[in-house]
């Protein structure tokens, strides 16, 4: 599994390319704003994108996705419980205010323990509802991808609409802290502690899920 990190610069979002060095081709998680970025770090390293998967459905993670799928033809990937909130008309006009634009309907509706295939790479649906009702992680390879679920010292918020703090505690303590401790965990935001953590040091040093 190739694993590359791409920091885009509004609101701290990180997008990721999970690519499998055999077929070339790749996923984009939470692909926002700076699209032309991204791209070219797709080109740069030689993948050509299959999926785009949004960890869920909030504006400044899938503003990037109409204009990737028109340039791509890749196929959208969410889970079943953020697919209309993705599709309203709050949530594309936000995706227009922060400069993106809003997404198109999912091609593929997700359910926990999903198996997504990446050429011989393989990612695994947690779902961890408490951001969002359909919030979702992506374990693969001993690799991670929390969305706003889980940063790095910090959790997501829980004040916006379907959110629930004592959902997403569950998630993180049922979920995600059952995991290995040697699982890498990549965010979906940078608050300038780490880019990435692992699921030890969140479940012995995140004073947010204590």
């Amino acid at each position: 599994m190739i694993v590359q990190q791409i920091k885009l610069r509004m609101m701290d979002v990180f997008c990721y390319l999970v690519g499998d060095k055999l077929s070339k081709t790749c996923a984009l998680i939470d692909p926002a704003f700076e699209v032309d970025k991204i791209l070219s770090v797709v080109q740069e390293k030689g993948f050509r994108v299959s999926f785009i998967i949004n960890t869920h459905g909030h504006a400044d993670h899938t503003a990037g996705n109409a204009k990737i799928i028109r340039k791509t033809g890749a196929r959208l990937l969410i889970h079943e419980k953020d697919a209309d909130g993705l599709m309203m008309l709050r949530n594309r006009l936000f995706a227009r205010l922060l400069g993106g634009q809003g997404s198109p309907k999912p091609e593929v509706l997700l359910k926990d323990g999903y198996i997504i295939n990446i050429g011989d790479v393989s990612l695994k649906v947690i779902h961890t509802p408490g951001h969002s009702p359909g919030s979702i992680c992506l374990l693969g390879d001993g690799n991670l991808f929390t969305g706003d679920t889980l940063f790095v010292g910090a959790v997501g918020r829980t004040d916006l609409t379907g959110g629930s703090r004592k959902r997403l505690l569950t998630s993180i303590h049922d979920r995600l802290y059952t995991l290995p401790d040697e699982t890498i965990v990549w965010p979906g935001h940078d608050y300038g502690e780490s880019e990435k953590s692992t699921i030890f040091k969140e479940r012995t040093t995140n004073l947010y899920t204590n």
